[in-house]
């Protein structure tokens, strides 16, 4: 398959994107632009309007109203052409439990158009990528969790597509298994594969290139976790330590000041990495030791709280 361009080309660009089931309306006029080659997550609680824009950028249900392209292809207006460039893996298992699990990769290898000795190598190499050869003879339905969704992976991946569309991978699975599948997911995009994923791990979250936060059917806040927690808090916060007093007033990027009992300092600054080595100027004039000054991490747990509330 041919290796789609990289840099600014879109991969994906829904515009006002809604969907209403009667008087409910799911998801309600989103957008969104995830770059080619990009880590892109959305990240929500349950209920948030995930799914329902997955299944939509797939095709597997129609907009109420706005429009979505995948490389440029409209999904409504030209759906088999567009999915063909996608691979998706449901939030649920929809294999075949009847089948074995070699026999749900032939068969969905075979759909996709795969045949003969290049269906049989693909097959092969699947199996081989996410430890699938030692029970290729299993039924699917008598699979474990973190089993099944390995084979849904797989088979998401069969026809080589340039588009990964992930719902909830790891929902359900061990934490050691939610890491290993973390580090398939960043093999792919290494590999050149663009991922659109959804979940509401958000640990898992911090592992995306860029995010959009939805909530209520949409958009709260869009961008790279560390630019969604800037806005959340309303810039970036350091710790301070040091002997003695320091006059903190007039450093440039400096927004509030809170000493704590201990003597420390939670300063919350516009960009840590220009405001730190400001203070540690300053101290060295003034004489003061400074025992530590390192930015706090904020969870995007915490930035979805404040920014939902």
């Amino acid at each position: 398959m041919e290796e789609p361009e990289k840099g600014s080309r879109l991969a994906i660009e829904a515009e006002n994107l809604t969907k209403r089931f009667g008087a409910f309306t799911a998801v309600d006029h989103i957008n969104l632009r995830v770059r080619v080659g990009e880590n892109f997550g959305l990240l929500g609680p349950n209920g948030a309007g995930k799914t329902t824009t997955i299944r939509m950028i797939t095709g597997v249900i129609k907009p109420t109203e706005g429009s979505v392209k995948v490389f440029g292809i409209d999904v409504v207006k030209e759906r088999d052409k567009a999915i063909r460039k996608i691979g998706y893996m449901p939030q649920r298992f929809s294999l075949y439990e009847d089948l074995t699990v070699e026999e749900n990769l032939m068969l969905y290898g075979s759909l996709q158009g795969l045949r003969g000795q290049h269906l049989r190598e693909r097959v092969n190499e699947l199996m081989d990528r996410f430890y699938l050869r030692e029970i290729r003879g299993r039924m699917a339905g008598r699979l474990s969790g973190g089993m099944k969704q390995r084979l849904s992976l797989a088979v998401a991946l069969v026809h080589d597509p340039d588009l990964l569309i992930l719902d909830e991978p790891t929902a359900g699975v061990d934490p050691p298994l939610r890491r290993r599948f973390w580090e398939h997911f960043k093999e792919l995009n290494k590999e050149g594969k663009t991922i659109l994923v959804t979940t509401h791990y958000m640990d898992e979250a911090e592992n995306c290139d860029r995010l959009a936060l939805m909530g209520g059917g949409r958009v709260i806040a869009e961008g790279t976790p560390q630019e969604i927690k800037r806005k959340a808090i309303g810039g970036e916060l350091v710790e301070l330590r040091v002997d003695g007093d320091l006059e903190l007033k007039g450093i440039s990027g400096l927004k509030e000041v809170l000493k704590n009992s201990d003597g420390s300092y939670l300063l919350l600054v516009e960009d840590s990495s220009s405001f730190l080595p400001e203070v540690l100027r300053r101290a060295e004039l003034a004489g003061v030791r400074v025992r530590s000054a390192s930015p706090v991490f904020v969870s995007l747990e915490e930035a979805f709280i404040r920014l939902m509330g």
